[in-house]
């Protein structure tokens, strides 16, 4: 089975989210900061983060930077997601090392066409 951590300050975006993904078949791990993520991603090392780009504190480019530094989360697949288009452009998180973004609202078929995709396989 497949493990997906999903980090967003918003309880009911983290609810909803590892409701529909656990129905899926994926384990879910969440996070309400970026900190509490790099904390979780380091000890459970997930199949791929579900990142959200606004967060107080430690923001996604924050935590996207901090997991892409450590050798043991580096080379761990991460989604953002955000409701920022203005300010967020998907080759700005792709060169940073993001292996995909998405823009808030999204659909379920969208999402789990990316994950999907990222991680190659059924949950």
């Amino acid at each position: 089975m497949k493990k997906i951590l999903v980090i967003d300050d918003e309880p009911q975006i983290l609810w909803v989210a590892s409701t529909r993904l656990q129905a899926s078949g994926y384990a879910v791990s969440t996070a309400l900061s970026g900190e509490q993520g790099l904390k979780k991603a380091r000890q459970e090392v997930p199949d791929l983060v579900l990142l959200d780009h606004i967060m107080p504190e430690m923001n996604g480019d924050e935590t996207l930077e901090q997991l892409k530094k450590d050798p043991a989360t580096k080379n761990i697949p991460v989604i953002i997601f955000t409701a920022d288009e203005r300010r967020v452009h998907m080759g700005d998180y792709l060169s940073r090392g993001a292996a995909d973004c998405l823009f808030k609202p999204f659909t379920p078929d969208e999402l789990f066409s990316k994950i999907q995709r990222i991680l190659g396989t059924e949950p």
